[in-house]
């Protein structure tokens, strides 16, 4: 649903149809298709908790189609005039709920606020009834999507402000006389609408750089980093504009269809991103930019944060993290062992992303895997301490092998030679064991199924599915989410790796 939902008591719904107690009670006896109670509503009263509620919308829509009622339901519910006229547009408007541009119509002037946030056509309806005028009678913002007759419109008259409901284009632009202009989302900036009037030429505009591309290319004018490092963050950035630009044609493509249904064009495409130079040159593979990413996530630059936020909301795989891991400060002494190897650091990027938003009490860095790993407050117990940390992709090249695999909070490794790691994990992955209510542990198996044969193996994306013997899946299935750590043996992890499925797996 794009609009809000609101709902209406008793006393309430007779005041919108002008109605008496009486006349709410014969009005489901007069008309059966009057909305029913609505069932599961989320605020109901204290005073009264079995009061009827009816949903705001479905009434003020009924009404409108309702010719007893028509007067007081939704606005752009309603007939249209016999003779709609030729709308005619009154400019633009900068508001506190996003650019829009006014038509006078013949129901009075209709708003089309140039965003899709929510609630927004409702906030503008409340203020503007709350003045006088003005003129406007129906307040429209964008949903977002594609309906029949055009962009989805949600609507709120000033009359019922607090009530939003869904239009058609369409109708609007039968009120307006004439096709209504739409920008595509990441031109939908004031500068750019104020440069629109009925009968302009479609506008090409550079595309303004988003947060996103800011941060990259600030970080990439730091000289503090190295021409590896300022490289990495350059083709971020320009992966980023290319593909917001190829986003934003497809919006246009979408939008500006002409359909079969329409005998003419019901929009006008005001604006269209310039796309000169366009695609930018970007590497075409991964693996060149890990070392610049790795100098960047240990930085210890305000740019570096923000340019690896960016990264880990772009594409984590080019970062030296596997996935992220809270862990609370407890007794076991798997993770006593690990601990005690930790070593104090100053913070770099990487532990930034880790902190962001806690109380912190020291930073680590662990030496054999150089993962960055965070104390902090427990959000939930003050009282008490957790360790963040991001898991490693891969574990050092050593003489021992696999030894153990502890499951205590996280999953760790133990090694033939006397070390315990978290065990490696890709970073949109997620390594976990026990009834997952129909899913499998297939991620730790496959880790595990690597690792038996290869300690420093590098985790491959997207295998498990595939290679993790079902042997080492049901193990881990079957292993209890809860209580003391449990230790599964070298022997006995090799045993269940030859297992066959079992039987019902």
């Amino acid at each position: 649903m794009g609009f809000a939902t609101t709902y209406l008591t008793k006393a309430e719904v007779q005041d919108l149809l002008g109605i008496t107690s009486f006349g709410m009670w014969r009005l489901p006896r007069q008309h059966p298709d009057f909305p029913a109670p609505a069932k599961n509503v989320h605020h109901r009263s204290v005073d009264d908790p079995d009061a009827q509620h009816w949903d705001a919308t479905a009434v003020y829509v009924w009404a409108a189609k309702t010719p007893q009622f028509r007067q007081r339901g939704a606005l752009l519910e309603r007939p249209l005039p016999d003779r709609p006229g030729t709308g005619r547009f009154l400019g633009h408007r900068d508001t506190a709920h996003g650019p829009a541009t006014d038509w006078d119509t013949a129901i009075g002037v209709v708003r089309l606020l140039h965003t899709t946030e929510r609630e927004a056509a409702a906030g503008m309806a409340g203020d503007l009834a709350a003045e006088r005028g003005h003129g406007i009678t129906v307040v429209c913002s964008l949903f977002g999507d594609i309906a029949h007759g055009g962009p989805a419109l949600v609507a709120a008259d000033t009359a019922r402000p607090c009530i939003e409901y869904e239009a058609d284009w369409s109708v609007a632009v039968q009120l307006a006389g004439q096709p209504l202009p739409w920008w595509p989302g990441a031109l939908r900036r004031p500068d750019i609408i104020r440069q629109w009037s009925p009968g302009s030429e479609v506008l090409t505009v550079q595309l303004p750089a988003d947060d996103r591309e800011v941060a990259l290319q600030r970080a990439a004018r730091n000289p503090t980093f190295t021409a590896r490092a300022r490289a990495v963050l350059t083709d971020m950035a320009r992966s980023i504009r290319n593909d917001r630009i190829d986003a934003v044609r497809s919006e246009i493509m979408i939008f500006g269809e002409v359909r079969p249904w329409h005998t003419s064009s019901p929009l006008v495409i005001a604006a269209e991103p310039d796309t000169q130079g366009h695609p930018l040159g970007t590497a075409e593979e991964d693996g060149p930019l890990r070392p610049g990413w790795a100098e960047v996530a240990r930085s210890n630059q305000p740019d570096a944060v923000a340019a690896l936020h960016v990264a880990l909301g772009r594409n984590a795989d080019l970062l030296p993290y596997g996935s992220f891991t809270d862990l609370r400060v407890s007794d076991s002494p798997t993770v006593d062992r690990w601990v005690r190897r930790l070593a104090l650091c100053d913070p770099t990027a990487g532990h930034a992303t880790l902190a962001e938003g806690k109380q912190v009490e020291a930073f680590f860095t662990d030496p054999l895997t150089d993962m960055p790993v965070v104390r902090t407050k427990d959000d939930d117990d003050p009282s008490r301490a957790q360790w963040l940390f991001y898991a490693p992709r891969s574990l050092p090249a050593g003489r021992g092998e696999l030894a153990s695999v502890v499951l205590d909070g996280a999953v760790w490794i133990t090694t033939t030679d006397g070390l315990v790691h978290p065990a490696p994990c890709l970073p949109g992955e997620h390594l976990w064991w026990g009834d997952g209510w129909g899913d499998r542990a297939t991620e730790l198996a496959h880790v595990v199924h690597l690792l038996l044969d290869d300690l420093p193996a590098r985790i491959p994306a997207h295998r498990h599915w595939r290679d993790a013997p079902p042997g080492l899946t049901a193990l881990f299935n079957s292993q209890p989410k809860s209580g003391p750590g449990t230790e599964l043996g070298r022997a006995a992890l090799l045993h269940a790796r030859m297992t066959p499925t079992p039987q019902g797996y």
